[in-house]
């Protein structure tokens, strides 16, 4: 790595360094800077034009009347080095507009600077000097989802669970809250590590933690999908069974492997209009994101979870040849965003 390209990756908060979960020490390469670099829209491929993007940041840098963010913390405004002839103006989060002073209400605000041919903007952020303490403590439950069994368990905790959890503790016991691990989407195929801090997204969530049942549709399913779903809560039920009488670990793999054959049945029932219309909403709410996380998902289905070994021309979503694929896998990549909107809603029903 140049002295050149570690310092442009600073400047634009990229760190070039990072220690393991084992501590290790690991530098980060050249190739995954210039990667990082050119989705912040910083062309470093190069040490030409890794100078000329650093010598353009620190002229902007320079040149700029406001910092990138201000802070006026417990009524204190820092002082700003700004031309006499400028006005300020604080446009304010909840609408309005005010003096930038001390009496200015928490929240994010947005700081306007203009001088005659010239105007910035920047994010003001308006914070009390401490947070208050409650007046009083307050308890809740830690757990780890996939311990969480009931009886309606399939051999490992779910989001009805968890909803029942949350019920119960805050009705009857007066708990406060109940804290997760995570909940992220798993790399699609067998896992190599049943680590939950090892996500393909952190953004979508693994519907491992699905409740089958409590999808609407399952009430509507018929013939094969009917016989197929119900196999699959016979099978789920020994399996709880064995882990309720602790006979049994949680194996993550059988209940994937169960759930994604219900929930493939289930999702051949139609959407009624009013669900197909919420469906619609959320992905259009998601928009490119969850389409690029499905065609993945379904990608990886075909071409193993090592994106890495795939054909040359898969490993860019934003090629023809993954617009392509994503066209000929349409029903798989509906079924992964569908998954992610059903563990959505259960997730916000909890």
């Amino acid at each position: 790595m140049t002295d050149v390209l570690g310092e442009l990756a600073r400047v634009h908060g990229v760190s070039t360094v990072y220690t393991t979960d084992r501590g290790q020490r690991v530098t980060v390469s050249p190739d995954t800077l210039v990667a990082v670099l050119a989705a912040c829209g910083v062309d470093a491929a190069t040490d030409a034009s890794a100078r000329t993007a650093l010598q353009t940041h620190r002229e902007r840098t320079a040149a700029r009347l406001l910092p990138p963010c201000v802070v006026v913390r417990g009524g204190v405004v820092p002082r700003l080095d700004l031309p006499p002839n400028a006005t300020v103006e604080v446009e304010l989060e909840e609408g309005g507009t005010a003096a930038l002073s001390g009496s200015l209400p928490v929240g994010r605000h947005t700081l306007h600077v203009n001088t005659p041919g010239r105007s910035e903007c920047a994010p003001l952020l308006a914070v009390p000097a401490r947070l208050p303490v409650p007046a009083e403590r307050h308890w809740g439950f830690l757990v780890q989802l996939y311990s969480v069994l009931s009886r309606r368990s399939w051999g490992m905790g779910d989001l009805g669970d968890l909803a029942e959890l949350a019920s119960w503790s805050g009705r009857a016991l007066g708990a406060d809250f109940v804290q997760l691990g995570p909940l992220h989407a798993a790399v699609p195929g067998p896992l190599p590590d049943p680590s939950p801090y090892r996500p393909s997204s952190r953004r979508y969530l693994d519907p491992l933690h699905l409740r089958v049942e409590a999808i609407l549709e399952y009430a509507y399913l018929r013939g094969e999908g009917r016989r197929t779903a119900e196999r699959c809560v016979v099978q789920a039920g020994i399996l709880n069974e064995g882990m309720l009488r602790g006979d049994l670990l949680i194996d993550r793999e059988t209940v994937r492997s169960l759930k994604h054959e219900a929930l493939r049945a289930v999702h051949q029932v139609p959407l009624s209009p009013g669900r197909a219309a919420a469906f619609a909403h959320f992905v259009a709410r998601e928009g490119q994101d969850l389409t690029d996380f499905a065609t993945w998902c379904a990608l990886a289905g075909v071409h193993g979870r090592a994106w890495r070994s795939w054909p040359a021309a898969l490993r860019d979503p934003r090629s023809p040849a993954v617009a392509r694929a994503r066209r000929e896998l349409a029903p798989e990549v509906d079924y992964h965003r569908w998954l992610a909107w059903v563990t959505d809603g259960q997730l916000a029903a909890a």
